[in-house]
């Protein structure tokens, strides 16, 4: 039975920018009350107000959700003001662009405690109020990266990995908690700051990997997990057909993924080492946007399109032999070679 939306009281951290400005927009627009949270308290003030013109009611609390005792704050704030919470999404993420073994430590630190304990101090900061109303719908924002490793954002990834492995526990420690529902939203490339904002010790500028989905089409699925809890849901066909392939042949898979990484995960021109917003957040975009749908290649083909037509023609091999279990083998090591017209390494070190 499909949950309402209409003043519902939804919390969600990672507001300020992308997915989670989105996701509260949309919110409003369904006539919700939605608290807003996130490091920046004026953008953050600024977007309740714009909330509230679309017709929701909403409040900005800010913390930084590395604080597990400021996220128990922003949850009891919700609830003295609106006297319930029936959904918390845990957005808030950043992330790191390096290689494993010349990431600055605290960088990579901060990734994992921010992505992934972020989304379990929001978790405990709310179900003990979900229990006690015996009901409530945690979201919690993957991305197809938590079922498909990617290299050069090996934190990212784990955290992303570890939010997937966290949401399969808690539901089944909340078995006995049936009005209670966790969700896992695994989007693919978004158009968002997340990449402008990333702390990148690569040498090179960085972008998505194309195709890139918009910001909304997460939003539209995080309300749809709103009205109709289910486990997982992926966001844009891409991560689909790499989770599919990843499934059937998974070192073919790993091989391609590594080498479209190189070759379509960065700019041509240098960039200067930077922490991003790692420890404190970046003065630019306050959108929902990064800009990145405008500069998509029109007319060519993406490493992901090469990497959907193989998962296409391997679906299709599948099917017709099903009873095969037997998986290929990727052809040669998985080592990053650099391609042509690439430097020698990535790396500026």
């Amino acid at each position: 039975m499909a949950r309402s939306i209409a003043n519902s009281v939804i919390v969600i951290t990672g507001a300020s920018t992308g997915i989670g400005r989105a996701a509260a927009l949309q919110f409003a627009r369904e006539k919700a009350t939605v608290v807003v949270n996130g490091r920046r308290e004026q953008v953050l003030r600024k977007l309740a107000e714009e909330c509230e013109r679309l017709g929701g009611r909403a409040l900005a609390i800010p913390a930084d959700v590395t604080d597990q005792e400021a996220l128990k704050s922003v949850a009891r704030q919700a609830i003295e003001t609106f006297g319930r919470i029936d959904v918390w999404v845990n957005n808030a993420a950043v992330t790191l662009f390096a290689r494993v073994e010349e990431a600055p430590y605290e960088a990579y630190r901060r990734v994992i405690e921010t992505n992934l304990l972020g989304n379990i101090h929001g978790a405990r900061a709310v179900l003990p109020y979900f229990r006690e109303q015996g009901s409530g719908t945690l979201i919690n924002v993957s991305s197809v990266v938590g079922k498909i490793a990617s290299p050069y954002v090996s934190a990212y990834t784990t955290s992303k990995f570890g939010i997937v492995g966290f949401s399969k526990s808690l539901r089944m420690e909340l078995q006995d908690a049936p009005g209670i529902h966790v969700c896992t939203v695994l989007p693919a490339s978004i158009d968002t700051p997340l990449f402008q904002h990333a702390a990148n010790y690569m040498g090179r500028a960085i972008k998505p990997l194309e195709p890139v989905y918009s910001a909304e089409q997460v939003a539209n699925a995080i309300v749809h997990l709103a009205r109709h809890p289910r486990r997982e849901m992926m966001v844009g066909n891409a991560g689909r057909m790499e989770a599919f392939m990843h499934t059937v042949a998974p070192g073919l898979m790993e091989w391609m993924f590594a080498r479209q990484v190189s070759k379509d995960h960065f700019q041509d021109r240098p960039a200067p080492e930077s922490e991003g917003n790692l420890f404190k957040p970046m003065e630019e975009y306050e959108t929902v946007s990064g800009g990145w749908r405008t500069r998509q290649s029109n007319g060519k083909f993406s490493g992901r399109t090469i990497i959907g037509t193989v998962a296409l023609g391997i679906a299709v091999g599948w099917l017709i032999a099903r009873s095969s279990s037997k998986q290929p083998g990727a052809p040669g090591r998985a080592g990053l070679h650099p391609l042509p017209g690439q430097p020698t390494r990535l790396s500026s070190r």
